[in-house]
């Protein structure tokens, strides 16, 4: 729940988190994306406003495109692949953003390298 969360502090909380989102909405432009600048791969912000697609290798464009379109009619609600990036292992995953009711807001695209991840062994408890 958000209240009295100043877009200079949200803009921050958002940043802070361990992985990279972008958001998507209903129409298929980009309207929001973290970490400018610092990213797995970097966006300009010249992106905002621009369509998804448009953001996409052209190899790839039509399995986005099919997701959206599921999300957008309801059939799918989440996404997710992996791919070896310059000695990553990126995770990203798609995520439908849909208001109280079901109505379909948009897309929230998050990206992680998660090479990190994979190694851990064990338990680590709190501040050991």
């Amino acid at each position: 729940m958000i209240e009295n969360l100043d877009k200079k502090t949200l803009e921050a909380v958002l940043n802070a988190l361990p992985v990279e989102i972008s958001f998507i909405d209903e129409k298929d432009a980009v309207r929001y994306f973290n970490k400018d600048g610092d990213r797995i791969f970097p966006r300009p912000r010249s992106v905002i406003g621009r369509r998804v697609q448009d953001c996409h290798p052209r190899k790839s464009i039509h399995k986005v495109q099919q997701i959206l379109d599921e999300m957008r009619e309801g059939s799918r609600d989440v996404a997710e692949f992996w791919i070896d990036h310059k000695g990553m292992k990126v995770y990203i995953r798609y995520f439908a953003v849909r208001d109280p009711k079901g109505k379909y807001l948009g897309c929230l695209e998050v990206t992680q390298d998660i090479a990190g991840i994979q190694e851990i062994e064990g338990e680590k408890r709190l501040l050991e």
